[in-house]
């Protein structure tokens, strides 16, 4: 299973060209016939969503701050959880 080939995918347009490719020209009842395309396509798309993930999370722990941060002046929080838990004498 892929994502729509619908949406651009610029790192793997070329990729997903040639299985369109192959899918036109070749039988349908000769179901293996693409098969290394697929897979050459199932890669690219696994390399695209660590690019695209690395990207998304580049701040996370900044973003997880500000988050923590807005909950607790929400909440009327003056302790984080970590806080809380390094000041509780019964907690190991």
């Amino acid at each position: 299973m892929h994502p729509p080939l619908d949406r651009p995918h610029p790192d793997c347009q070329q990729a997903v060209e040639d299985l369109r490719d192959c899918h036109d020209t070749r039988s349908f009842f000769r179901i293996s016939a693409c098969n290394d395309l697929k897979s050459q396509l199932d890669s690219c798309f696994k390399a695209e969503k660590v690019k695209l993930l690395k990207v998304l999370n580049k701040n996370m722990h900044e973003k997880r701050k500000e988050e923590e941060e807005a909950w607790a002046d929400a909440a009327g929080h003056k302790l984080s959880f970590e806080d809380y838990l390094k000041a509780d004498k019964t907690y190991q």
